[in-house]
């Protein structure tokens, strides 16, 4: 009944010829994830070097500490994408935040690394219990002919969090030590509580006056049911999602050794303040996202595909040329306009392959294929760091777009070979 309530006040939205993007929900939601990868960021970039102080970790425990807690969210999103299309959300996030909560103030009283990384474990299932639920909110209320840009301007707080969290967890680290940086974290997840029940409070007001429209008009949503008139059952695979995850993972393979190998590489490179590759990542970020979302509405995905990852390969290039702020500046410039292009493509090409229903299915592929990708590239890249220099591992890195680049490119190849229908994957609705 959760997912119906708020799924079927879009879909009359969305179908009013003055739907609205910028709601109060849409806000609210949008504050929610900027706080859900905020709190993910800040601790997850400052780690590396507290791990490396603390309990002389070497490079495989660094990586274990990225890539445990990205396959516990995985893990867990395999259930959550389950129980949100069988209407069980106030469950899934209300219980997310509560072992997300417990997780992040395990940091605080663990002793020895194993107990970091068992805590990192149980992080892991909660972010991927609500990482799965905001998304998939936020889909159903988008206007369907502003799905792009709307997405895109979600995904921004997603950016942005991943941009500047690295930066504002390193300064708190640096300045005032890991236990306020755990404080602030699991503040976040707090403010989360209320912001969450205010929303799940305005679906309940907003289903009272959807059900006395639909008495008056008796109109049913073709595309979403009534809590009264069916049950919500699991939808099959949609194979549609394969390549856009695939495409995902390459991406988010590099940002794997961005997030964890930063500032180690600055120590390398002897650059002093390599956290500011996040904050130009953000600015690019910002600059670029409102036209990619237009572009994408108006064009498809395969307009932003190619151009993105070039730009990627080249930030990704350029970085590990880097020896000065002004080096930083320029690979994280580049890298921002390709990551704040082609993240929230992936995002809402994913969501416009399937049926509205299945929306959680395809918020936790995203969301999967990313933190896969980075777990295993924190992994792979860490490896390669080992045995030659942070240097060459971020050239080697690159090699992961220049895949993106093939697949793309065979997939637009084989697309012009369909008929006209099926050549498009975005919806265009007029």
């Amino acid at each position: 009944m959760e997912r119906t309530n708020l799924a079927s006040s879009t879909n009359e939205q969305q179908d009013s010829p003055v739907a609205r993007l910028w709601t109060k929900e849409f806000l609210i939601l949008t504050a929610c994830n900027l706080l859900v990868f905020l709190n993910l960021h800040m601790i997850l970039s400052s780690l590396p070097l507290y791990m490396r102080e603390h309990f002389h970790a070497g490079d495989f425990y660094v990586s274990l500490c990225t890539s445990l807690m990205a396959l516990a969210a995985i893990i867990s999103r395999l259930f959550s994408a389950k129980a949100l299309e069988l209407g069980k959300r106030n469950i899934i996030l209300f219980g997310g935040l509560a072992i997300a909560l417990f997780g992040t103030v395990g940091y605080y009283f663990s002793a020895t690394i194993i107990a970091l990384l068992v805590m990192r474990v149980i992080f892991g299932f909660g972010f991927g219990m609500y990482s799965t639920t905001f998304p998939t909110m936020v889909s159903d209320i988008i206007p369907r002919n502003r799905m792009g840009e709307g997405m895109g301007y979600f995904g921004l707080s997603t950016t942005i969090s991943m941009s500047m969290g690295p930066l504002i967890g390193m300064w708190i680290e640096k300045q005032y030590g890991f236990t306020p940086l755990v404080a602030i974290g699991s503040l976040f997840i707090v403010i989360l509580f209320p912001l969450a029940y205010k929303l799940i409070a305005g679906q309940k007001k907003q289903a009272r006056i959807n059900e006395a429209s639909a008495a008056n008009s008796r109109v049913v949503s073709d595309t979403v049911s009534s809590p009264v008139e069916s049950k919500p059952t699991i939808s099959k695979f949609e194979k549609k999602l394969l390549l856009p995850s695939l495409l995902n993972f390459l991406m988010s393979l590099t940002y794997g050794g961005l997030v964890s190998f930063i500032a180690l590489f600055g120590g390398e490179a002897g650059i002093a303040n390599p956290g500011y590759f996040f904050l130009f990542n953000a600015l690019a970020v910002i600059l670029v996202r409102p036209f990619s979302g237009k572009i994408y509405d108006s064009k498809g995905p395969k307009a932003l595909v190619v151009p993105g990852a070039i730009m990627l390969i080249l930030g990704l290039v350029l970085l590990s040329f880097a020896h000065s702020t002004l080096g930083l500046f320029g690979a994280a410039l580049c890298y921002g306009i390709g990551w704040g292009a082609l993240q929230p493509t992936m995002q809402t090409w994913m969501i416009q392959v399937v049926s509205p229903h299945q929306r959680g299915m395809a918020n936790g592929m995203f969301l999967n294929s990313l933190d896969l990708g980075v777990a295993l590239g924190a992994m792979i890249l860490g490896t390669v760091a080992s045995m030659t220099s942070y240097t060459s591992m971020y050239r080697f890195s690159a090699l992961f777009i220049v895949l993106y680049i093939v697949v793309g490119i065979l997939y637009m190849v084989k697309a012009k070979g369909t008929p006209a229908q099926s050549q498009s994957v975005h919806i265009k609705i007029k």
